[in-house]
């Protein structure tokens, strides 16, 4: 289907470059004040990069933070290369990354060749593959993504506005990245938020600015009118009881560890129902937050999707005499 078509991503390449670098600080692996050198091979030089670019001048430096805001608000080709260069050793070096995060997040239609989404064929991605990736960014690096909503970001003197129209005309749109190409036509993925329900577009080879802004305009109006939110399961609360050996307790409660929501068909949120696995042979010491099993969501026979189930206390072995105790009582109900 479409959503799944393989097409030059441009820009749009510069989300997972940005998501790596969140990642990176949110680990502390990296400081969001340690310097980045504006390498010869990063620096713009103007002419076809000229008109997206940070302007770190060559060989200056500028800060991690500084470096990321270039690529999210300016989508500077300049700050991408510099950052891949800084976490990957080489841009080279970075695109594995890049396509092992992607093979990682079940971007099954994506192959990265740069950090920057310049074209070359071997660089492309699905709609739905960037909507995955999207959906990581706002989850994963939620301390970071305000950024993506930054209207503007001044850098040397030099003030840029984010290429993301509907910012300035959406007051429920905060993010995320815009893409242009002459192979890849105008791209946006934007994610808007209203009445505490999130939903994420994505548009490619539009054919103009204007387009991929209307168009994403029309997704999101179509989407709040005919879907709606459904939670499964909320955070901390038993699905059900998972039989524990050898513990101090016999049982533990099982549920997920944040609070599950999906969407859903308008009018299908109380149609859904959940179906729980456990893992077989629990044995304690079982530490709360383990992974015991997973969740189905449900609805009119259809499979809306699946979460991971966890241990919702700790149980702690049972000494020898209770665990000897335990194994014959195992004996006799058998």
């Amino acid at each position: 289907s479409g959503t799944n078509m393989q097409l030059p991503p441009a820009s749009l390449t510069k989300m997972m470059t940005s998501y790596l670098v969140e990642q990176g600080l949110k680990s502390g692996k990296f400081k969001p004040d340690e310097m980045v050198t504006m390498s010869e091979s990063a620096w713009c030089r103007g002419g076809k990069d000229g008109d997206s670019c940070m302007f770190v001048p060559l060989n200056e430096k500028a800060s991690l933070m500084d470096m990321l805001r270039g690529v999210v608000i300016a989508s500077g080709n300049d700050a991408s290369k510099a950052l891949a260069e800084h976490v990957g050793g080489s841009e080279a070096g970075f695109v594995t990354l890049m396509n092992a995060e992607a093979a990682k997040l079940g971007m099954t239609k994506t192959q990265f060749a740069n950090a920057a989404g310049l074209p070359d064929p071997n660089n492309k991605a699905s709609a739905r593959d960037l909507a995955v990736l999207a959906a990581a960014i706002i989850r994963n690096s939620a301390e970071y993504y305000p950024i993506y909503a930054e209207r503007e970001f001044t850098y040397n003197k030099i003030k840029q506005g984010n290429r993301n129209a509907l910012l300035y005309t959406d007051s429920t749109v905060d993010g995320l990245k815009t893409g242009h190409t002459e192979d890849a036509g105008y791209c946006l993925t934007a994610s808007s938020k209203r009445n505490g329900m999130r939903l994420i577009s994505v548009i490619m080879n539009a054919n103009s600015k204007q387009a991929r802004a209307d168009q994403t305009r029309a997704l999101f109006n179509w989407g709040y009118a005919n879907f709606e939110e459904a939670t499964p399961a909320q955070a901390g609360v038993a699905l059900t009881n998972a039989k524990v050996l050898y513990g101090v307790a016999p049982e533990v409660a099982a549920g997920v560890a944040k609070a599950w929501t999906l969407v859903v068909p308008k009018g299908q949120a109380a149609a859904v129902k959940t179906e729980v696995t456990l893992n077989p042979g629990l044995e304690a010491p079982l530490a709360k937050g383990a992974v015991i099993g997973k969740v189905v969501a449900v609805a009119n026979g259809k499979t809306l999707g699946e979460a991971p189930v966890v241990a919702l206390a700790d149980v702690e072995r049972a000494g020898f005499f209770l665990r000897i105790k335990q194994r014959i009582a195992g004996w006799f109900s058998k």
